[in-house]
């Protein structure tokens, strides 16, 4: 009798985990099927791309737009996206990263816009951007025309990512911005510090821990009035990180602007830490300095 009570205690228990768990990633992730408001539709010369998540006949899909440079030797940036919007709410970034002269190869996440599957989950998500970076490889065979780049939590999955690529697959650099040390220190920041959120929380998105496994150069960015993601997360992973690195605070940038309001200085870094020219792919001497935060 008592193994069968406590059976059921488990079985409610590890229910009500599971109940939590779906919950957090709910809560963590708010992924979107449907387009921004603001989404007016997709740039001349974007192609939609389905990539296959492993090699099973009914893998799920995900979807991908594939915006190539007007030079054909350009360097190549995958770009991660953070929670709630899918591609349609990412444009605005997307396009502007295309301006500085990157062609573009931007993913949604399974559960995400037009990609397959339900939820995300943390795992899920590293595997998604695997998946991706082993096609823009394809693509653009130099590694030293490959950068990666992630916004707010996709800047975890950029980090992550940029620490298990090897020397054939690896990259130039990684550019993360608007990101965070833990998710546990967000949640934290959000709630209150006397909860036991690193205990709670299954989704641990440490990039704190995984910033020092990055062996390439590291350009961190964000909005220095950013009150969603507060800007020391982007210091603390800053002081983690190898050199060589950068990191600019843009002053009077938010949480979703920093490329915008801070293009110029975007670009000084850009210049400076990977040498390649905001015009294109050429490598170039850095022609201005970064004014917020010199390494």
């Amino acid at each position: 009798m008592r193994v069968v009570v406590a059976g059921g205690v488990l079985a409610a228990f590890a229910a009500g985990c599971m109940q939590l768990e779906y919950r957090e990633r709910e809560l963590t992730f708010r992924p979107s099927r449907v387009a921004a408001g603001w989404f007016s539709g997709v740039p001349d010369g974007v192609r939609e791309v389905y990539l296959p998540i492993g090699l099973e006949r009914d893998a799920p899909k995900i979807n991908a737009w594939w915006w190539p440079a007007q030079r054909a030797d350009a360097p190549a940036i995958l770009y991660l996206h953070g929670a709630r919007w899918n591609l349609t709410g990412q444009l605005r970034r997307i396009e502007q990263l295309h301006k500085f002269g990157f062609a573009v190869f931007a993913i949604d996440y399974r559960g995400f816009g037009k990609s397959d599957g339900d939820l995300p989950s943390e795992e899920t998500v590293y595997v998604d951007a695997m998946t991706a970076w082993q096609w823009l490889v394809r693509q653009q065979p130099d590694p030293a025309r490959r950068l990666i780049y992630g916004h707010s939590l996709g800047g975890a999955v950029a980090i992550d990512l940029a620490a298990r690529v090897g020397e054939g697959d690896g990259a130039r650099g990684l550019v993360v911005e608007s990101t965070f040390t833990t998710l546990a220190d967000v949640a934290s920041a959000m709630t209150y510090d006397w909860l036991p959120t690193r205990l709670l929380l299954t989704q641990k998105f440490d990039s704190l821990a995984k910033i020092g496994h990055v062996r390439m150069p590291v350009f961190i960015a964000h909005g220095a009035s950013d009150h969603l993601i507060p800007s020391r997360f982007s210091s603390a992973l800053f002081e983690a990180a190898h050199e060589p690195k950068k990191l600019l605070l843009v002053d009077g940038a938010s949480h979703n602007n920093a490329m915008i309001i801070g293009e110029l200085d975007y670009l000084a870094g850009l210049a400076q830490l990977f040498g390649l020219s905001a015009e294109g792919p050429r490598d170039v001497k850095a022609r201005s300095h970064i004014a917020h935060h010199p390494s």
